[in-house]
């Protein structure tokens, strides 16, 4: 008897143990199963919750999630541009927004990406004018920015585009708040909601907003300050542009922010939507197509959004190649023969 028992024993633990083994072989539920169904995670650097990047990489996130099959995206966000160009290098980003000067820095190792060129940068497409927009309050005498020397300044947020920019700009005034040494303008490193309050408060004398136009951040400040967005002189314009191919001269029309009297004469350069040369060409075509099929979604995250053209698409990367899955796309709709 006892032997009879010790057999059944034995065969409920063998049983026991082969239940085991075919529990264990068995992906978990929701994991990804071979190629068939597998979800492809698209994380999308954009930039401050203040800013245009941020509204309309959430609204590109929902639309590749729920019009893109396989694709799973979210939106984070992030000090902008210089840091995307990180984010992408570390592949803790698939697609990330940027201003052209930076993703060209970014992928030539120039300025802060010295000694590290990111030669796996891919283009995606042109968004939209990135445009200098260098605020003060309305009472603070300033009329031009070379009243600047010996004010406090925003220059943006460190590891921004933004900073970037502003180094640029004021650069051609012989203006300096980037070197301790050299330095004749004080520097206040924040993003655009901070620099919104440092102005209200009078605690800065100017920020630079370089971003969409209208920006919400500027909106914000008009409504419970005078302001007044400085223009660049002509011949300063054509400096930064010729120093600078990538810039353009732009006008904000008067009247695009409260308060505002007279047309700003400033600089653009193109915004970009950036991604990396490992993601396939099959993924990059749906993303790219998803955002061309469904531009009214855009829209309604961003006004700014409305100068996402179909014919503007490929213009602006400089020498950033596009990635293989736009070229298909491009090529399907005419804008690349």
């Amino acid at each position: 008897m006892r032997k009879l028992l010790s057999i059944i024993m034995i065969a409920v633990i063998a049983l026991a143990m082969t239940g085991c083994g075919s529990q264990t072989a068995k992906a978990p539920a929701g994991s990804d199963q071979g190629d068939t169904g597998k979800i492809q995670k698209v994380n999308i650097a954009t930039g401050t919750t203040s800013g245009a990047y941020y509204p309309i990489g959430n609204a590109m996130a929902k639309i590749w999630s729920d019009k893109v099959p396989g694709v799973k995206a979210s939106a984070q966000s992030t000090e902008a541009s210089a840091a995307n160009m990180n984010f992408l290098q570390q592949k803790e980003a698939e697609v990330a927004f940027t201003m052209a000067n930076v993703a060209v820095y970014a992928y030539e190792g120039q300025d802060t990406f010295k000694g590290r060129a990111n030669k796996d940068l891919r283009g995606m497409t042109f968004l939209y004018p990135n445009v200098t927009q260098i605020v003060v309050r309305k009472d603070s005498g300033i009329t031009s920015l070379k009243n600047l020397d010996g004010k406090r300044f925003a220059p943006g947020a460190t590891g921004s585009g933004t900073v970037t920019n502003s180094k640029e700009v004021l650069g051609e005034y012989g203006l300096n708040f980037w070197d301790k040494d050299k330095g004749n303008v004080k520097a206040d490193y924040v993003g655009f909601t901070e620099a919104s309050e440092l102005l209200k408060n009078k605690q800065c004398d100017a920020a630079n907003f370089s971003g969409a136009v209208p920006l919400a951040a500027i909106m914000d400040v008009s409504n419970t300050i005078d302001i007044k967005v400085i223009s660049i002189e002509p011949d300063v314009i054509k400096q930064i542009i010729a120093k600078y191919p990538f810039y353009y001269e732009y006008v904000i029309p008067k009247g695009t922010y409260k308060g505002q009297d007279e047309d700003v004469h400033t600089v653009a350069l193109a915004n970009l939507l950036i991604t990396r040369a490992d993601l396939s060409e099959d993924l990059v075509y749906k993303l790219t197509k998803g955002i061309y099929e469904n531009l009214p979604d855009l829209l309604n995250a961003h006004a700014i959004t409305k100068y996402i053209k179909k014919e503007d698409s490929n213009k602006g990367m400089g020498p950033i190649p596009l990635h293989p899955g736009s070229i298909k796309y491009f090529k399907e709709i005419g804008v690349i023969k």
